[in-house]
């Protein structure tokens, strides 16, 4: 697992931009409007010129999904990860198995995080009990069977999830 310390607070979380194509030009709306110091991607980019064009707008960190190639990883994207963010712990996986167990499941998995971030179903959810959440940001790009395509800006601040959104994309 990795382990690394970003000062800045700002995150966006993205998962599964499967037709990136089709969705990149709000999602880097997005980030510029919002002015993003960092991006978090729960899996499934599909292609490493996708986190290229991507990290022209704030660094971004990627988790490994069962939609990637050889190229995801070679760009360096791995499979788990624990992030310090602005003073908070933060993991994240791609597919974090079932539902039912969930939080739990992967309160064991990233002991030492306040929040973990995964991708894989494409269903935005957001849960949380006693200082600990589970965060999904659904995809900006392949809603599959949710009503609208979706992203996740997260705000935290003193170590401390201020606020963690689910944000509806045109």
């Amino acid at each position: 697992m990795n382990s690394t310390r970003f000062p800045n607070p700002q995150t966006e979380v993205q998962a599964n931009p499967q037709v990136f194509a089709c969705a990149c030009k709000a999602i880097l709306r997005t980030l510029t409007d919002r002015h993003e110091r960092e991006q978090l991607h729960a899996g499934d980019v599909c292609a490493a010129s996708v986190l290229e064009e991507l990290s022209a707008y704030a660094p971004v960190h990627a988790i490994i999904g069962n939609n990637d190639g050889p190229d995801v990883g070679a760009w360096g994207a791995i499979e788990t990860t624990e992030l310090n963010l602005g003073g908070m712990q933060v993991g994240m996986i791609h597919d974090a198995g079932p539902k039912e167990g969930r939080l739990a499941r992967l309160r064991r998995r990233f002991p030492e995080a306040n929040l973990v971030i995964f991708g894989h179903s494409h269903i935005p959810l957001q849960a949380a009990e006693e200082n600990f959440g589970i965060f999904n940001p659904g995809s900006p790009t392949d809603k599959r069977r949710q009503p609208h395509r979706t992203l996740g800006p997260l705000e935290i601040e003193d170590g401390q999830l201020a606020r963690a959104d689910i944000v509806r994309l045109s």
